[in-house]
């Protein structure tokens, strides 16, 4: 097979790591993050399953859209779940109602160490 001139061959780079300007544009980059997120402000909230006054549990409300909810948790939810949302005493507006779509496992490095869960809902309480 013949090889493509329009995709050379790429040979590795030296890099000096040491490098006063490298290390300056490193730093600047530390506190960077690459996030699908939405620019919503993550917000600690309480869930109640099956939508009962049973004792809640601690939740984070991840994004909120007008037809679905994230919600990110430290332990599994079934789909079809279905899952009042409290937030906090200052917030406006009524709990939000979701019934679980998807859940699955964090993916991301610190998400596998500290156990997290991530959840997408659909909303109930959302006018049809």
């Amino acid at each position: 097979m013949a090889r493509d001139r329009d995709f050379p061959e790429q040979k590795p780079v030296k890099v000096d790591w040491s490098d006063p300007e490298l290390q300056s544009l490193l730093r600047k980059t530390e506190s960077w993050q690459l996030d699908k997120r939405r620019n919503f402000t993550p917000q600690d909230v309480r869930i109640h399953l099956r939508w009962s006054t049973g004792a809640p549990r601690p939740a984070r409300l991840l994004d909120l859209h007008a037809d679905t909810i994230v919600l990110q948790t430290d332990f599994p939810l079934p789909a079809g779940e279905h899952v009042r949302i409290d937030r906090p005493s200052g917030e406006s507006g009524a709990p939000l109602w979701g019934v679980v779509m998807q859940s699955r496992p964090g993916t991301r490095a610190d998400e596998v160490t500290q156990g997290v869960h991530l959840h997408w809902l659909r909303r109930a309480d959302a006018d049809d």
